[in-house]
C-alpha cells in the first residue's frame, strides 16, 4: 500500500508516501504541513527514506523522527538530517519489496531514485514527472548534462512494464510510466543546458 499524505496539501511541500508492509516507511516527509497528524492513521513507520534532500523534501523530517523515533536513510549522510548513507546500487526494504537504490544526481548531487522490479514500482523523486517533466537544473549544485545521464540510466535500468512511478511534485503516474521516463529523456535533452 502506498499512500501520498500530501495529495490535497496546499502548502509547499514535496509528495510524501507512506509505503506500508512488512516494513513501513515514509519517502521524503515533505515540509510545511502537519504530517505526523497524517501518518496517525497508519501503522508506525519504522524508517524514512529521502530521494533527496532540498527543504521542500525534509522540513518535516525532524517532527516524524521524533514522533517515531525512526533514523532517515539517504544518498549523503553528510547532509543535515541524515543518519545513515544509502549507496548507489544497494537495495532497501521499504513496505513488502526491496528496491534498488540508484544515484541519480544533476537535479542535486544527492539524489536518488528506488525501483522495485517485481511489483515495477518507481520512486522517481525529482529527477522525473508526469508527461516528460524533469527535474530543475537552475538550483545549487544541479548540472542539466548530468541530469540527462541520470535520466538514460534510469531507463536502462527501468522494465518497460513499469507498473507505477511515485514523483516528488504532482501525480503519480500508473499508465504507461516507463514512457512519461522516455518522454522526460526527450524533454531534457531538447531544453539543453
Amino acid at each position: 500500500m502506498i499512500d501520498n499524505l500530501a495529495k490535497d496539501v496546499q502548502a509547499f511541500t514535496s509528495n510524501v508516501f507512506y509505503v506500508g508492509g512488512e516494513r513501513p516507511v515514509v519517502v521524503d516527509p515533505g515540509a510545511n504541513f502537519d504530517v505526523v497528524q497524517r501518518l496517525e492513521s497508519h501503522p508506525d513507520p519504522e524508517a524514512v527514506i529521502l530521494t533527496h534532500t532540498h527543504p521542500d523534501h525534509v522540513g518535516n523530517l525532524e517532527d516524524v523522527k521524533a514522533a517515531y523515533d525512526v533514523d532517515a536513510w539517504g544518498f549523503d549522510p553528510e547532509q543535515e538530517g541524515v543518519d545513515h548513507a544509502i549507496a548507489d546500487e544497494e537495495r532497501v526494504q521499504m513496505g513488502d519489496h526491496e528496491y534498488l537504490a540508484l544515484h541519480t544526481p544533476g537535479h542535486i548531487p544527492d539524489h536518488l531514485c528506488l525501483y522495485a522490479e517485481g511489483p515495477g514500482v518507481l520512486f522517481a523523486g525529482d529527477l522525473v514527472f508526469q508527461n516528460g517533466g524533469f527535474g530543475r537544473t537552475d538550483l545549487p549544485g544541479a548540472d542539466h548534462a548530468t541530469l540527462i545521464d541520470s535520466i538514460e540510466r534510469l531507463l536502462s535500468v527501468l522494465d518497460e512494464d513499469l507498473r507505477e512511478m511515485h514523483v516528488g511534485h504532482g501525480p503519480s503516474v500508473t499508465n504507461d510510466p516507463y514512457h512519461h521516463v522516455e518522454l522526460a529523456a526527450r524533454s531534457a535533452k531538447m531544453a539543453g543546458g
